[in-house]
């Protein structure tokens, strides 16, 4: 079993099934692969004004600098923690910076605010302030008690990760997951069903494709000797 960690992960707050809602993953998507900035398209890009990211990785660059790139007038990079714990490359964040992109740290959203169409016209947010190192090691953001605020957006965008889709795990009696869905295996790719392995983002949660290569090489060798001993 292959199949990624290909599911967006959304905060399950108010307002997150309102019409400007996006996950990054079908942003990046439609822009990108289904060219949906250009006129006369069959799945043209939602036409907003003012877009809020939440997440600070990567992919919530890559968001941010596409939105600001098809014509969003501000574009909003909103993480709960501070500029020194950015999981973004270096890099990608100077380059969104470079390109207008307003960062708004120690920020997080509480609820989607929409108009009496069901289209998103604003984002309560609380302010946040650092604590002690949580398991990550990565000090853990608490809230500021009376801090809420609107941001003034048309648009969200959530990449806050990506989780294994739910539907193996449910259809196939027999496979053990954890409490983030991903499959459970031994090192060797084994999960908790016989005869059944797994490997990559299904197990380890959204990685990088060398782990997921090695996973599967090593999943192989030991599929290759559990068939050898039932001949």
């Amino acid at each position: 079993v292959g199949s990624g960690a290909g599911l967006p992960n959304f905060m399950g707050m108010p307002g997150e099934n309102l019409n400007g809602v996006f996950s990054a993953n079908e942003f990046l998507t439609r822009f990108n692969l289904m060219k949906a900035y250009k006129e006369g398209v069959d799945t043209p890009i939602f036409k907003a004004k003012r877009a809020a990211i939440i997440g600070g990785g990567n992919v919530a660059m890559d968001a941010a600098r596409c939105a600001k790139r098809v014509g969003m007038e501000e574009v909003y990079i909103v993480y709960r923690r501070s500029m020194n714990e950015l999981p973004a490359r270096a890099e990608e964040v100077e380059h969104a910076q470079e390109e207008g992109i307003i960062f708004k740290t120690l920020t997080n959203p509480v609820r989607v605010l929409g108009d009496e169409n069901g289209y998103v016209c604003g984002m309560e947010c609380v302010e946040m302030e650092l604590g002690e190192p949580d398991e990550s090691g990565r000090r853990r953001p608490i809230v500021k008690e009376g801090s809420n605020f609107v941001l003034d957006v048309d648009c969200m965008i959530m990449s806050i990760g990506t989780s294994p889709n739910p539907l193996i795990r449910h259809t196939t009696e027999g496979l053990e997951a954890n409490k983030w869905g991903c499959l459970v295996t031994d090192e060797h790719g084994k999960t908790t069903r016989e005869g059944v392995y797994a490997g990559g983002d299904a197990v380890t949660g959204a990685a990088t494709v060398i782990l997921a290569m090695g996973a599967g090489k090593e999943a192989a060798a030991a599929m290759d000797e559990y068939i050898s001993k039932k001949l």
